[in-house]
Formats: C-alpha cells, sequence, structure tokens
C-alpha cells in the first residue's frame, strides 16, 4: 500500500523539475544544457499534467507546499502551452493553401537526415521513387550514400555533392535546373551550405538555402553561438535581398525556440506547420522522445499544398516532403512575419558573437559572407 505522503512528494517533485525546465528554457543562455531544454516542451507538458492531477486529486492533507507546487506548476504549464500551441489547429494558419493549383508553378522537397552510418539506402530510394520530389536534401550523407544514390541521377540531372565523413555532408538532388549553386563554410570549415538558385518550371527563379549547423550538445557544440549565427546570418542576407526563397534542412532547433522564431522575424518567412501540426521528426526509435528538427520555411508568395512525414528508412529522423506552390498574388493574402528594433539588435549582436566564435576557434577560416 502506497503511503499517501510518499506519493505526494513524488508530484511535488515532478512539479520542480517542470519549473527547473521551463526557468532554463526561459534563460537567454548559449551553453548546451540550457538550449536543450528548448526542445522538450511537449513532453515537459505531458509531465506536467500528470503532476498537476496528482497534486489536485492525490487523498492527503493540503499544506503550502503543496499549494505553491500546483500554482507554480500550473504557471510553467501555461507558458509551455503558449510555446507550442501555435503548432496545432487552435491557431491561424500562417501560410494558406494553395488555390487553383497550376502544375508549372509547383515545387516538391523532400528533406532527409539519412544518418551516415544507416545500411538501408534502398528505402530512401524507393520513397523518391514513390514521391517524385522535384528536390531532393540528403543530409549526413558521405561517399557511401553518394554512391548508392548514383541510381536517381538520370531523373535527377541537377546534383550538387558535399560528401563528408563528419555527419554534416550534403547533397543536392534536382529535377529542376540549378543557377549557380554554391558550398559555402559560413562559420566552420566543416558545416557546409548549399545556396542556389532553382528555375521553375514556369519560369520563375528562386533561391534555396539548404543548411545543417551543428546542435548544442555535450558530444557536438558546448553553445549554440554557432547554429544560431548561421541561421540568422542566412535570414538577415534574405531579408535584405527581398527574395523569393526556401529555406530548408534540418536545423537542429525546434520550431517554438527562440532562435527559431527570431529567425522568422528577421527573414520574413513562413513555417507552413503553424496552425496545423508539429511534424515531429527525431527521434525515430523514441515515440515520447520527438520534436521538429528538419524544416521548410519559404517567402510569402508561396502557398501549401501539402507537408508531411514520411515513413522512417532507417534513420534517427523522418523525412519530410513538403509541396509548395508559386503564386505572386499570395503576397497580398500572407502576412510576413515582421521583426521590431529590438529584433534587428538581437540578431546583429548573435551574429556578431557567432563570426568571433568562428574565428577563435578556426583562425585561419574567415566567417564567409553570403
Amino acid at each position: 500500500m502506497f503511503d499517501e505522503g510518499m506519493v505526494l512528494i513524488i508530484f511535488e517533485i515532478l512539479a520542480g523539475l517542470v519549473v527547473i525546465a521551463t526557468v532554463m528554457a526561459w534563460v537567454p543562455r548559449n551553453e548546451w544544457w540550457f538550449r536543450g531544454f528548448d526542445f522538450p516542451r511537449l513532453q515537459i507538458i505531458a509531465i506536467a499534467v500528470v503532476s498537476a492531477l496528482g497534486l489536485l486529486l492525490w487523498p492527503a492533507p493540503w499544506d503550502t507546499l503543496r499549494w505553491m507546487s500546483l500554482l507554480t506548476l500550473l504557471g510553467c504549464t501555461a507558458y509551455q502551452v503558449k510555446m507550442v500551441l501555435p503548432y496545432t489547429r487552435l491557431w491561424p494558419k500562417q501560410v494558406l493553401l494553395a488555390r487553383e493549383i497550376q502544375p508549372k508553378h509547383q515545387v516538391s522537397l523532400l528533406v532527409s537526415n539519412v544518418l551516415t552510418p544507416n545500411p538501408n539506402k534502398q528505402a530512401l530510394i524507393d520513397l523518391v521513387c514513390q514521391h517524385e520530389p522535384d528536390i531532393l536534401i540528403t543530409l549526413e550523407s558521405d561517399q557511401v550514400w553518394e554512391d548508392a544514390l548514383q541510381v536517381i541521377e538520370p531523373d535527377y540531372p541537377y546534383v550538387v555533392r558535399v560528401p563528408l565523413d563528419n555527419l554534416y555532408g550534403m547533397h543536392l538532388y534536382s529535377r529542376l535546373p540549378l543557377i549557380a549553386p554554391e558550398v559555402k563554410f559560413l562559420l566552420s570549415p566543416e558545416i557546409p551550405s548549399i545556396h542556389t538558385q532553382v528555375k521553375l518550371r514556369c519560369g520563375k527563379k528562386i533561391w534555396l538555402y539548404c543548411l545543417h549547423p551543428k546542435p548544442p550538445s555535450p558530444t557536438e557544440a558546448k553553445d549554440s553561438t554557432l547554429r544560431d549565427a548561421e541561421l540568422l546570418i542566412v535570414g538577415d542576407h534574405i531579408e535584405k535581398k527581398e527574395q523569393t526563397c526556401i529555406v530548408a534542412g534540418d536545423l537542429n532547433d525546434v520550431a517554438w525556440s527562440r532562435t527559431t522564431r527570431l529567425f522568422q522575424r528577421i527573414s520574413g518567412l513562413l513555417d507552413p506547420r503553424v496552425g496545423r501540426q508539429f511534424v515531429n521528426t527525431f527521434h525515430v526509435d523514441y515515440p515520447f522522445l520527438r520534436w521538429s528538427l528538419d524544416h521548410v520555411f519559404h517567402s510569402t508568395d508561396f502557398s501549401l499544398i501539402d507537408m508531411r512525414r514520411l515513413p522512417s528508412v532507417g534513420s534517427d529522423h523522418f523525412p519530410v516532403l513538403t509541396r509548395l506552390h508559386f503564386d505572386p498574388k499570395m503576397d497580398e493574402l500572407q502576412d510576413e512575419v515582421e521583426s521590431s528594433a529590438a529584433d534587428e539588435k538581437e540578431a546583429a549582436e548573435r551574429i556578431e558573437d557567432g563570426v568571433t566564435q568562428a574565428r577563435e576557434e578556426h583562425p585561419q577560416h574567415f566567417a564567409d559572407p553570403i
């Protein structure tokens, strides 16, 4: 038989963990042990609900600690819900569904972090054959992956190859013409990104940015400074050029983080998940520990046809398929995500911090301006 007091203490401990996790994510620090709490907001909410129900319903005497635990827990839960609510159907849609779809104005992208040692190359090849995306972006792809994917090249004549063995290789396969594609190493000689124009079937030239920055973690980067700066460098460039563009890749950040939301405001790009669904892509093997790491953002002159997670290909990430429709009239119907003077100042400071750290870590590699 459970001791009522001991069980109540367990619920109070869970409440304390929720409070600690919420405060840690709220602190504007870049160290991985702070930024790591940006990711599991859905999991924190689940723990908070269990704790709140226990504190409310468990048959034990109420005291000051129980009241304080419950009230603090409810405040933290409300904050966590506020952060993730935009990625549910309860929120207004940021991107409208396409109307009067014209085939020549469509573009489809399949983004897949393949996991370098994953032996199941055929699973991705089968998905490509099944869905026939206009553009395939592979992340963590090395020379072995490049060799395996040669079978799709007759259908994808435009290819950018960056095979690396450091988990940051990247390949771009396209049915649509690529114009002057470049591989850039913005802040590190180890972390590539692909920047190119793509000519749609209707003749419109758009920009495509393929990114895969390093995540803050004890095994990768001690903080998020370079990741954040890379995203904001691209976002600032897009805003200044006022481009029709798409940004896609494994950003190693969640949609609801401070950095990703700042990136959206700085770039003005839209997120088709807002008002719809999370599209949680990582981790394949742990359903309770999943969040959205693989992203597609786009300018206001695109509308959405479809965005969905595809079946596993043996990686720790699910692939994501997104189909967009180019229509200049959507500029008038969709509001650009706007930035404030404070946003511009924060972005400039974080870019400067990233460039400074990059120069310290790689003195022979000058930060490559876009």
